[in-house]
């Protein structure tokens, strides 16, 4: 597995900002610099493979390579068990070209038709690639229920209608320091910091 260090600039293959947040305060720690899709003016690829693993390995190949930097690149999505696993893959399409989550997850209450299976999963691929095509991808899922109607703003996506378990409040009410601490990402990154630092290397307090 190569390694990263810190020092390194990281390019994040997202434009969404939830995520960008999200991902440089899991990576600040490590004293990893990470520059947005954004702001390095990278373009979006067409997300046309059939799962997270997929489509985040592509992303972070483009970004890699437009960039000449290491990329990092989230796939993630929102499934319910009571619609067999949708929206999933297809979670930001749900909510169509202007984002609208408030309609996607209105379209879910929707589609479950008062379904008394509430369980619920969020799945998180992240894929890291280098200029030259090599990758690596970690998987994380947080399990958990639909609530609505959904509660809370801290978050972004379907975050307001997911609890996980053994909590009370959404993602979308749960303080991001606990949020970060065990959600579908943070189990992701997790991974990810164990197979690409060092162990004796320093983490910023």
């Amino acid at each position: 597995m190569r390694r990263l260090s810190p020092g390194t600039r990281l390019a994040l293959a997202t434009h969404n900002p939830g995520k960008v947040r999200e991902l440089a305060a899991m990576l600040r720690p490590h004293g990893v610099a990470v520059l947005s899709a954004g702001t390095l003016g990278l373009g979006e690829p067409v997300e046309d493979a059939p799962d997270f693993v997929g489509n985040a390995r592509l992303k972070a190949l483009a970004a890699a390579k437009a960039s000449g930097l290491p990329a990092l690149a989230d796939d993630s999505g929102f499934s319910v068990a009571a619609l067999g696993g949708a929206p999933g893959v297809l979670s930001a399409r749900w909510a169509g070209p202007g984002k609208d989550f408030a309609a996607a997850m209105e379209r879910v209450r929707r589609e479950m038709a008062g379904s008394a299976d509430r369980r619920a999963w969020f799945t998180c691929a992240l894929s890291l690639a280098w200029p030259d095509g090599a990758t690596a991808t970690f998987l994380g899922r947080a399990e958990g229920t639909v609530a609505w109607p959904p509660r809370g703003d801290r978050g972004f996506g379907y975050d307001p209608m997911f609890v996980s378990l053994g909590n009370t409040e959404t993602y979308g009410e749960m303080d991001p320091a606990r949020k970060h601490a065990t959600s579908h990402r943070a189990r992701a990154m997790a991974q990810m910091l164990l197979s690409c630092f060092e162990p004796g290397d320093p983490v910023v307090p």
